[in-house]
Formats: C-alpha cells, sequence, structure tokens
C-alpha cells in the first residue's frame, strides 16, 4: 500500500491514508481536450556526462579511488527528454540545441533517434566540442562533485528554433545558468533564455525552466527577467532559496512555511500556472489558484541509492508529465517522485528510469518515510 501525498504542513513527512496507487493513476487519468498542441520541446544544454564511483571526494593533494565509471546523458533537455521517452510518454518529444562536430555529438544524435526523439532544431558547430561533465560521484550516499566542459552549449541562444514549425504543447528551457549566449542581456525582456521563453508564448506554447545549482550571486539577474515569462517553475529548494532570498534550513531542518514562502515570493515574481519545488524529504507544488500539496520522499532501503545524477531532472520530467496529460496535482507530484526514485537506482542520469507503471510500483514497493540509504 501506499501513503497518500499530504497537503498540510506537518511535522512528519509519512502520510496517513492508504490505497493502492497504480490503480488510483489509471483511473483519474485525463486529457486536456481544450488544447490541441501534443508534445514536449526541450531546449539548452547537451552533455555527455562522464560518471566514476569513488570511494570518498579527496583534499588538496590526496587519492581517491575509482571503483567504477560509465558514460552517460546530461544535461536538462537530454535527461528530460530521454526519461519521458522511457517512460513511455505517448506524445512527441523533440530537442533544441547545439552540438560539437565530433564522436560525442554523433553519439548524441544517434541516442536521440533510437528513443523516438526528434532532434530537428539540434544543430551541428564545426571546430566547438561537444559539451561533456565528470560526474565524481561517492560510493556511499552517491554524492556528486562536477567538472564541467562547457563546449558548443555556450554559444547556443536558441536562434535556430522555429517555434511555429513544432506542434508542441511545452516548452522547457535548461539549464540557466550554464547556458552563456541564453544568460546574457537583452534589452526588451532582460536575457536572452527570457525572450526566447516569450518567442515560444506568442505562438501559444506553455513554457518550463530549469537553473543549475550554483553558489553565486548571479541568480537575481538571470532567473528573475525569466520567471515573468515562465508557466511551469520546477527547482530545488536551494535554487528556490537563491531566488528568492527566503530561509529554508535552520540547524540543518527542513522549514515548511520557507517552503511555502519560496512559492508564493516565484508567483510574484511572475511564473504564471504551477511551482514545484523538490528537496531530500520530499516535495512540494502550488498552483496559481492556491492549490496545495506535499509529498514525501520513498523510504528507500539501504543501498538502493546508486548516485543522484539526474533525480532532479527525472522529477521535471516526471511533474512535466503530469502537467501536459492534464493530471492533478497530486498525481504529477507523485509521478515526479516515483521517476526520481528510479532514476537514482543507476549512477547515470537516465539508465535507471523505466516506464511509468514500474516508476509508480516503487510507491507501492518502498513507502513513504526516512530513507535507510
Amino acid at each position: 500500500m501506499f501513503s497518500l501525498p499530504w497537503k498540510e504542513k506537518s511535522p512528519s513527512y509519512k502520510s496517513i491514508s492508504l490505497f493502492p496507487v497504480t490503480s488510483f493513476i489509471r483511473k483519474t487519468m485525463t486529457l486536456d481536450t481544450q488544447h490541441p498542441a501534443r508534445g514536449m520541446l526541450a531546449g539548452g544544454n547537451w552533455i555527455i556526462d562522464q560518471v566514476k564511483i569513488i570511494d570518498v571526494y579527496p583534499k588538496h593533494e590526496q587519492l581517491a579511488n575509482i571503483f567504477d565509471q560509465s558514460q552517460g546523458t546530461g544535461g536538462s533537455p537530454y535527461n528530460v527528454l530521454l526519461d519521458l521517452a522511457k517512460m513511455g510518454a505517448g506524445f512527441p518529444l523533440q530537442g533544441a540545441g547545439l552540438v560539437g562536430q565530433d564522436a560525442l555529438g554523433k553519439y548524441i544524435l544517434e541516442d536521440c533517434r533510437r528513443n523516438n526523439i526528434d532532434p530537428k532544431f539540434i544543430s551541428v558547430s564545426p571546430g566547438t566540442s561537444t559539451s561533456y561533465t565528470d560526474v565524481m560521484t561517492e560510493q556511499e550516499g552517491g554524492r556528486r562533485t562536477f567538472f564541467h566542459n562547457r563546449g558548443a552549449n555556450a554559444t547556443w541562444d536558441g536562434s535556430e528554433i522555429d517555434f511555429t514549425a513544432s506542434s508542441a504543447r511545452i516548452f522547457h528551457l535548461g539549464y540557466l545558468l550554464l547556458l552563456d549566449a541564453i544568460d546574457q542581456d537583452e534589452p526588451e525582456y532582460g536575457t536572452v533564455g527570457a525572450a526566447l521563453l516569450a518567442k515560444a508564448r506568442a505562438v501559444g506554447m506553455k513554457t518550463s525552466i530549469d537553473v543549475v545549482s550554483e553558489d553565486s550571486d548571479r541568480f537575481a539577474k538571470i532567473i528573475s527577467p525569466a520567471l515573468k515569462q515562465v508557466d511551469y517553475c520546477i527547482l530545488n529548494e536551494v535554487e528556490g532559496s537563491k531566488v528568492t532570498g527566503v530561509q529554508v534550513r535552520e540547524n540543518g531542518k527542513l522549514l515548511t512555511d520557507g517552503i511555502e514562502e519560496i512559492a508564493t515570493k516565484l508567483f510574484e515574481l511572475g511564473v504564471g500556472e504551477l511551482i514545484a519545488i523538490h528537496f531530500p524529504e520530499g516535495s512540494f507544488a502550488q498552483s496559481k489558484e492556491g492549490e496545495k500539496v506535499w509529498h514525501g520522499s520513498l523510504a528507500l532501503p539501504k543501498g538502493y541509492i546508486k548516485g543522484a545524477a539526474g533525480a532532479g531532472d527525472a522529477f521535471c520530467a516526471g511533474v512535466l508529465y503530469g502537467v501536459h496529460e492534464n493530471w492533478s496535482l497530486e498525481k504529477s507530484l507523485l509521478t515526479g517522485t516515483c521517476a526520481a526514485t528510479a532514476c537514482m537506482s543507476d549512477p547515470t542520469c537516465t539508465d535507471g528510469l523505466r516506464s511509468l507503471d514500474e516508476c509508480l510500483a516503487l510507491a507501492e514497493k518502498f513507502g513513504i518515510g526516512e530513507d535507510e540509504a
């Protein structure tokens, strides 16, 4: 049995009422017949991750042991679209971005086609390398450190996208703060990214963004202009705190009032329809109309988590899956939680994802509670 996502603030992330989660999803799933457009167009960072499992992150001039290594996907559009494909999303998936004329760029384009992702708006830039990241993942607990080469992503500005040539319902853009050209100033909308989101909206698309977690003072300058052109804002508690200035933890404890205050401030900054915030203890979503849903993380057994790379993108994919299909806020948040849980079963960003039914079955299998992992 699975615990119902709770809607009221509580000192615990454990829920109180039980029901079979899979049957709930199947019985209440509906499509939005008022919006004939179908599909997801996602643009931004296309990255190859070189994931290395290490014993511990070393101090300066000390050694760490590499136990295993693998190649995986990276970047918000790449991960989100692949996650949707693996969950079996029955709507068109399109990618937009820039890769180098090299082996990694060729791999990305072929990988898209293998997974029925249309690379229509992914261009190849001669003389520029495809972006890659070395991901150092600690074996115990899955904590990560990233070494990133921006490569072709740094020059992508979205100018090749013809939004009128796409039938997508949603345009997802990420990662802001890691796209140099997109993050540049723009006179009318504030940033190039904000202008790109406005173009998508102008043809009737809904818009979504993802940002990268970084320790800097750039959030207000780069993210705030984009929020005025965003319908769905999905981020973690650290990013939400950086954008709004709201404190979310005290002595390590999550402040639920702080999470709700972040959502309030994000709406004030211009977000149009939905805010979803995820954190280690669970997640929270709020609609513009004021509906609020809290959801606890699943109680994972010790050893389940093989890595946390891509879990935020998987959460984003799950929530956007529900939004696209016009599911309730509870179901969308549940799907995001289960997708993120599936993701963490593998050290790469997307290889842990599975069908929607298999993802949802994880909620029945593990239930809500504190991890043993």
